[in-house]
């Protein structure tokens, strides 16, 4: 018998809990690191895949001919081509590969269909915006274009949808993918001409001028005479005494005007005059609007709109001035520009240069400079011959009156008349449609009802009335009510859309000339230089002729002798051409003096800027000749006027605390200039803070803190008069100008220790008033990690509330930087490759980019980079090159 061991089976010991945890953690770490990078290389796939091609050849159906697209290396564009309809679908095209995005979202707050991309939430902002009606306006000047003018926004767009027929969802842009996540079915509709012209209207609402200031005046005015501020509100003299104690008139005594002496030239031969005037607005229906839908947040809708198209906060305006050869190290002029706009990401501007490969009748483009993306041609820059800049005109173009209702009439010239109606439907992704009803009047858009302050004049508007000069009474009705109406340039069709290419092909100063008579919304201060050594001004733009009243004030509706009666005559509008003095600078100041025979407005800047720039022109003119260099310094300059008074005036006032009396030691000492490393500059600007909060604000009834350079001379006239009764404040129990100060300076020094330590050498100027760079969509969407994909900064910055560097911030509300020189440029005439330019962010609005903000440390420190503009200059700097060409 056979017998047979089994063998023995080995079995392996049990590894240790420790081990089979070290190795579950593994696996987990692993696949965590698996998906990380997977997600990864999804995100960099899905963000890298909208970048721009920007080498090699790409066809495209119905270009004519090839188009040569030079970028440098900061991505800016110079385009190439044989022919005007090539150029400028090449200039769409290039357009839309870096700022599709921006464009698409911008044609939407035009036409007012920002519901359709966002949802629900923008609906009563797209109700205000279709209320003004900007698309219809924009589409009417497209009718009434001369055939050759269309033909370049029609190759625009045509070059716009070439590119988005070879692409879409996140292959236009990122944020097309996250859109998706809440609107999948959105998609871009092609591209119209119309939709490029709007975005003139969306500017021109961004420099609107002093509708608010108009509003304002007309609550603080119902305020004084119902006592509410704590009077007996029963002296009319009293009210129109406290009214000009806060809106000042310019100090033409003090601060320049643009033209102190208007020049004498040839009488323009051109037909381009303002657009035909009619007092009627029954009969054009740009003019219909109004909603009778009320909103749950009303009063943000204006502020919503706003938002959308640039932020119209303290700051916006610009700078621009001309040095004739007389004064310059070249003998040839030197033009700067530095517009103020409200900081956008990506920013308002885009550089690009046109060039037709041989300049002919038929293509007579030779121009660089700063374009809007969605709209073809060049807006700021120069061309061989001549070079221009814009500054706001600050002139009152923006008129409310009050209107008497009575169910679907209102009174007109002693008689009911009917209120023009039309309906539209907006469109709300996730929504249902909301059905709109738009009213208007002679005047335009009925305006109360949509936020609290035209509400509330409609409410009350007898006191502003007889404080704007309006007289005769307001016809009455068993059910009659007020409104408020808006009359305003913008809303008539015009020709600034013609005035771009007009503007890029002038070669002399009459031609120049010719050009600004076109551009007529919105209206701007026009500067001019040439190669032959001239320089110049001219006033364009619509600048209404008024019946009995200014505008300062809201006015009677129900009466015609209020009516603007037509638009100042272009052959009589403030012209400048090489004066003596050798320079010209414009910065929102007054244009002309008062013996000027049309009323423009009693709005302009206060004219500080003005004044320093000129001073500095004259103090380094007197030095040595002027070259480039001065310009940009200049540009940088951030002395800050008031806060020189203040350290002035703090000589003599006791302040309580070791540290406050060491800040006002370093105000003592400080050389007035907001520079970012400063600490003096930092407690300088929050005691003004301060003490204009408890000057105005900080009171039972609250008077406007708005407009810092109208506070400035506010506020300068109440230190020479220590006996005014605003340094009484009961509300802080104040008494005196010198407890108003010691407790202002006291309360900078708690505020500022808070913010940046106790220490005060160890204050920043630059850190308080830093900026983040905020998309204006999905920046602002309130998902941080959203937030993160798109904003950018904080950047430490200079300069400050009307100082050269105007850097603007809000009184009352951040020192944080919000408005800016949304560009710089200096153009040397002398030789236009040593020209110099700048803007806020970069060429690409696609995050993460290489140049979606490589400019913006340049901007922030001042610095300008060359701006190659001769043949020669562009292949040198040429880092990119595209050839565009006939598909097929």
């Amino acid at each position: 018998m056979m017998t047979t061991d089994s063998p023995e089976i080995a079995v392996p010991s049990r590894p240790s809990l420790g081990a089979r945890i070290g190795r579950i953690a593994f696996l987990v770490v692993a696949a965590i690191i698996v998906v990380a990078v997977a997600v990864a290389f999804f995100v960099t796939w899905t963000i890298q895949r909208s970048f721009p091609q920007t080498e090699g050849t790409l066809p495209l159906e119905g270009l004519q001919s090839e188009v040569t697209v030079q970028r440098d290396d900061r991505g800016i564009p110079t385009i190439t081509a044989d022919s005007s309809h090539d150029l400028f679908y090449a200039e769409g095209f290039v357009h839309a590969q870096d700022r599709f995005f921006e464009m698409d979202f911008r044609r939407h707050v035009t036409a007012g269909r920002v519901a359709e991309m966002f949802g629900e939430s923008q609906a009563g902002t797209d109700a205000f915006l279709r209320t003004l009606g900007w698309r219809k306006v924009a589409e009417a000047e497209v009718e009434a274009m001369d055939d050759v003018t269309r033909g370049y926004y029609e190759a625009y767009a045509d070059g716009v949808n070439a590119y988005l027929s070879s692409r879409s969802g996140a292959e236009l842009s990122l944020e097309y993918a996250v859109l998706g996540m809440q609107n999948p079915e959105y998609e871009p509709e092609p591209w119209e001409p119309a939709d490029s012209v709007a975005w003139l209207k969306a500017m021109a609402w961004d420099l609107r001028g002093n509708i608010e200031d108009e509003a304002e005046r007309a609550l603080l005015t119902a305020q004084l005479t119902d006592g509410s501020d704590g009077t007996d509100g029963s002296d009319a003299t009293d009210i129109t005494a406290t009214l000009d104690e806060l809106y000042p008139a310019y100090p033409f005594d003090e601060h320049p005007v643009i033209v102190p002496e208007i020049s004498t030239v040839p009488t323009l031969e051109t037909g381009a005059e303002p657009a035909a005037f009619t007092t009627d607005a029954n009969d054009d229906e740009m003019q219909q609007a109004a909603t009778t839908i009320e909103w749950q947040e009303a009063s943000d809708v204006i502020e919503a709109a706003s938002l959308l198209v640039g932020d119209v906060g303290e700051g916006i305006g610009s700078n621009s001035w001309v040095v004739s050869g007389d004064l310059t190290e070249t003998g040839m002029p030197l033009l700067a520009n530095d517009p103020h706009l409200g900081a956008s990401l990506p920013s308002v501007w885009y550089q690009v240069q046109l060039r037709c490969s041989e300049v002919t009748e038929e293509c007579p483009f030779d121009v660089g400079g700063f374009s809007f993306s969605g709209l073809p041609g060049i807006v700021i820059g120069h061309n061989q011959q001549i070079a221009w800049g814009f500054t706001n005109l600050t002139t009152d173009v923006t008129d409310l009156y009050i209107e008497r209702i009575e169910g679907d009439q209102y009174w007109r010239d002693g008689a009911l008349v009917p209120i023009e109606e039309t309906t539209e439907t907006i469109k709300v992704a996730g929504g249902d449609d909301i059905d709109l009803t738009i009213r208007s009047t002679a005047h335009g858009p009925i305006i109360s009802g949509l936020t609290d302050d035209f509400t509330a004049i409609a409410d009350d508007p007898e006191p502003g009335l007889t404080a704007g000069g309006a007289t005769g009474t307001a016809p009455t009705g068993e059910a009659s009510e007020y409104a408020v109406s808006l009359r305003w340039t913008a809303l008539d069709p015009g020709t600034a859309a013609t005035a771009i290419f007009a503007l890029s092909t002038a070669q002399d100063f009459e031609e120049f000339r010719s050009a600004a008579a076109l551009f007529d919304v919105p209206a701007q201060n026009l500067i001019y230089a040439d190669v032959e050594g001239n320089i110049g001004y001219q006033t364009p733009g619509r600048l209404p002729v008024r019946g009995a009243g200014d505008g300062w004030m809201p006015q009677p509706g129900w009466d015609s002798s209020y009516d603007w009666t037509g638009f100042i005559p272009f052959d009589e509008l403030p012209v400048s051409y090489n004066p003596a003095s050798g320079y010209i600078v414009t910065a929102n100041n007054a244009i002309v003096t008062d013996d000027y025979p049309y009323f423009l407005s009693r709005d302009w800047d206060y004219g500080y800027r003005a004044d320093r720039i000129a001073h500095l022109i004259e103090r380094r003119a007197a030095a040595a000749p002027l070259t480039a260099q001065d310009m940009r310094e200049i540009q940088m300059d951030s002395e800050m006027w008031i806060g020189k008074r203040l350290a002035s005036a703090m000589d003599d006032v006791e302040v309580k605390g070791a540290g406050t009396e060491d800040a006002v030691a370093l105000l003592r000492s400080w050389d007035a200039q907001n520079d970012a490393a400063s600490p003096a500059a930092a407690y300088a600007n929050v005691l003004w803070s301060n003490l204009v909060q408890n000057l105005f604000a900080e009171r039972d009834q609250p008077l406007p803190i708005d407009g810092q350079g109208r506070l400035f001379t506010v506020v300068a006239d109440l230190l020479d008069d220590p006996s005014d009764p605003l340094w009484t404040n009961p509300s802080i129990d104040v008494t005196s100008m010198d407890e108003m100060l010691a407790l202002s300076a006291e309360e900078a020094y708690d505020e500022l220790s808070t913010l940046q330590g106790d220490a005060v050498t160890g204050w920043r100027w630059g850190d308080l008033h830093a900026i983040t760079l905020t998309s204006d969509t999905l920046g602002s969407s309130g998902i941080a990690p959203i937030e993160m994909l798109f904003n950018r900064g904080p950047y430490a910055v200079g300069g400050g509330a009307s100082v050269v560097n105007a850097t603007g911030w809000d009184l009352g509300t951040s020192y944080a930087t919000t408005t800016v020189p949304s560009m710089r440029m200096v153009v040397d005439l002398s030789d236009l490759d040593a020209s110099t330019w700048i803007h806020l962010t970069g060429a690409s609005g696609h995050a993460f980019d290489e140049h979606y903000v490589d400019q913006t440390a340049d901007w922030a420190a001042g610095a300008q980079k060359p701006w190659a503009f001769s043949e020669k200059a562009v292949d040198a700097a040429t880092q990119n090159t595209l050839v565009l060409t006939p598909a097929g």
